[in-house]
């Protein structure tokens, strides 16, 4: 079991991270900001996913203002990613943002960073001090040569300092890198020496493929440490996609429950049915069912009946169909054609049975008789 760090509470909207609450999942929009509906239709979308925390891009005042009109759309809170020019991040404020994100070092004079934190501060919006590989100092490049791990959390410090001085300390820090162990390095390094609550994440991650790997190689490293208040899946692709591999990748690390796990054999040479196909359709199917169950998806009849009896609801596949089997036990056999909508039958039976329990605020074991 994880043992989450302990750090200080921070308020976002009507979420909190920090102070050992949940890790929090968010993502980031790709459509343009001054797009509403565009906007806004997309985050409905990541809601519906289960995403929890949502950030824009604001690089320009047409942006920030439209930030009022998606925020009153929209059930979890909006994050304005901010970038070199103060006055849009306070405009971001003054239009409902619920946190800004900036980099300090690239908003510019220590008036105009003192200019946007008096205006979080009049509101109480918490600033998330973001620091990337990609934007480190000249000189801390020089110091370390190179961009290091010390050198990312020795900007991050003075980066809170700066604001901290200003009178301001309701703060998240990032601390990002595409290198994982750099920034798994990094991270531990900050959390050692801080306890400001963090977002964490692999950026510039890559695709769908290559980023979800290694988002969850470096995920895994820093979040089995106890660090990370908030996380984000960086995928070139569909946002939803880094909300899905989040929940996952909580999942896997015992920091989130919910949600059907689905297992599934790797296939050989004794699969008699589609296996491939199969297990992709019921992944597909589950999404959308909100109960704690294992659903194992076996290709044979070798190892298949014993591995499924491991989950809660399991396929074993034999020559062109398949057993259902219920906490492992057979029930009956099932034609190849006819697994999927056999199973989704099962689920809806336990989802039935699953709310007739909630309704009557009895202890759930969510299993049909």
């Amino acid at each position: 079991m994880v043992t989450r760090a302990q750090t200080k509470t921070v308020t976002i909207g009507d979420r909190k991270i920090g102070g050992g609450h949940p890790v929090l999942i968010q993502s980031m929009t790709n459509t343009r900001t001054e797009d509403v509906e565009a906007t806004t239709e997309q985050i409905l979308r990541l809601e519906r996913a289960g995403c929890e925390l949502v950030r824009c891009t604001v690089p320009n005042m047409e942006a920030a203002k439209a930030l009022s009109r998606i925020r009153e759309r929209i059930h979890i809170p909006l994050v304005a990613d901010i970038h070199f020019d103060y006055r849009l991040a306070i405009a971001a404020i003054e239009n409902g943002a619920d946190k800004i994100r900036i980099n300090p070092g690239n908003i510019g004079s220590d008036e105009r960073v003192r200019a946007v934190v008096d205006a979080a501060r009049q509101r109480n919006i918490p600033i998330r001090v973001g620091v990337n590989s990609g934007s480190l100092e000249k000189e801390l490049l020089k110091k370390y040569g190179g961009v290091t791990a010390e050198g990312l959390v020795e900007s991050a410090l003075e980066k809170c300092r700066r604001i901290e001085e200003m009178g301001y300390d309701n703060l998240v820090v990032s601390i990002k890198s595409s290198d994982v162990l750099m920034c798994a390095e990094a991270y531990e390094r900050f959390a050692g020496k801080s306890d400001y609550p963090l977002h964490v994440g692999i950026t510039e991650a890559g695709t769908v493929y290559s980023g979800n790997i290694k988002s969850a190689i470096g995920l895994a490293l820093i979040l089995s440490k106890g660090i990370g208040d908030t996380i984000r899946v960086s995928l070139t692709g569909d946002p939803a996609e880094e909300i899905r591999s989040a929940k996952l990748i909580l999942r896997t690390l015992g920091l989130r429950k919910g949600g059907i796990e689905v297992v599934s054999c790797p296939t050989c040479g004794r699969t008699q049915i589609d296996l491939i196909s199969l297990a992709s359709k019921v992944e597909e199917m589950v999404r959308d069912y909100p109960l704690e169950i294992k659903v194992a998806v076996m290709g044979c009849v070798v190892n298949g009946p014993g591995e499924a009896r491991e989950a809660d609801l399991g396929i074993a596949g034999g020559i062109g169909e398949g057993l259902l089997i219920r906490h492992g036990e057979v029930i009956r056999k099932v034609p190849e054609d006819q697994i999927l909508a056999t199973l989704k039958a099962e689920l809806d039976s336990w989802q039935d049975v699953a709310s007739h329990i909630s309704a009557s605020g009895q202890a759930c074991g969510c299993t049909p008789s």
